[in-house]
C-alpha cells in the first residue's frame, strides 16, 4: 500500500495525494478529525473512491505515520562523535512531533514497518554503532533518546494547546496567577518551594521552560548513556 496503484494516472488519486491530505487535515485539526469522509471531502472527490488506494483508515494512518517519518533529515556529516550524531537525531525528531503533533497520539509501541520508518531505524542506529555497546544495548540507547524526545515534545504541545485554549500566554497566566501564589507560598512553611520556584521563574520567565526542560534532560540522558560506553572500555 505504500505506492499508488495502477488508477493513479487515469483518476489523479492514488496514496501519496491521500496520505498527504490526511496529513495535512491531522496537523491543523487533529487526529480525532481524521476520517476517510473528511480527507476525501478535502480531495473533492467520493469517500468510497479513496477505498480503491487505502484499505480503511487504520492503514491510511499506518500510511501516513510512514510518510512523515521520511521527513528527518539523515547527513551523513554531522561533526563530532556518538553525542553529536544523537542530539541531532533528538533535535530533528523533536522537530518532526512539533510540526505533525499528531504523532504524539499514536502509540510508540507498535512501529508501523513502513519504508521511511524502518530507513530512519537503521539511520539513527548508525550513531551508535561501533562504540563497544551491544546489539540489544543499541536499540535500548536509541530508545531512550527518542522516549525523551516525545515526552518532551507532548509537554511542550500540551503548553500550546493551553495557550490557545485560554488565549493566555505563560507570562500572562503567571501574572494573573500572582496574587494567589503569593497568599499560598508562604516562605516560612515552604522555604525551598520559594526559593528554587523564584529561581526558575527569573530564568526561564515561567514555570517551565520547553526548550530548557528538553536540552538539560537530553544532556542526562546522553551522561548516562557516556557511562555506559566507559564502561565499555
Amino acid at each position: 500500500m505504500w505506492r499508488t496503484g495502477g488508477r493513479t494516472a487515469r483518476t489523479d488519486l492514488g496514496v501519496d495525494r491521500i496520505v498527504a491530505a490526511a496529513v495535512t487535515l491531522a496537523d491543523t485539526e487533529g487526529l480525532a478529525a481524521l476520517s476517510m469522509r473528511r480527507v476525501a471531502d478535502t480531495l473533492g472527490v467520493g469517500t468510497m473512491s479513496l477505498y480503491t488506494h487505502v484499505p480503511g483508515k487504520a492503514e491510511l494512518l499506518d500510511a501516513m505515520v510512514d510518510a512523515v517519518h521520511g521527513e528527518t533529515p539523515r547527513p551523513t556529516d554531522v561533526p563530532g562523535g556518538w553525542r553529536e550524531r544523537l542530539t541531532r537525531i533528538a533535535h530533528d525528531n523533536r522537530d518532526l512531533h512539533l510540526r505533525h503533533p499528531w504523532l504524539l497520539q499514536v502509540p510508540a509501541t507498535r512501529a508501523v514497518l513502513g519504508p521511511n520508518v524502518v530507513a530512519k531505524y537503521d539511520y539513527e542506529l548508525r550513531a551508535v554503532d561501533g562504540i563497544g555497546l551491544t546489539d540489544l544495548e543499541m536499540d535500548s540507547v536509541l530508545t531512550l533518546v527518542l522516549a525523551h524526545v516525545r515526552a518532551s515534545a507532548q509537554v511542550t504541545v500540551d503548553a500550546l494547546r493551553t495557550r490557545d485554549r485560554t488565549g493566555l500566554t505563560d507570562d500572562q497566566w503567571w501574572q494573573a496567577a500572582a496574587p494567589l501564589l503569593a497568599r499560598v507560598l508562604d516562605p516560612a512553611r515552604f522555604p525551598l518551594a520559594t526559593r528554587v520556584g523564584a529561581a526558575a521563574g527569573a530564568a526561564h520567565g515561567a514555570a517551565y521552560h520547553g526548550d530548557h526542560a528538553f536540552t538539560f534532560g537530553l544532556d542526562r540522558v546522553l551522561d548516562g548513556i557516556q557511562a555506559l560506553v566507559d564502561s565499555r572500555q
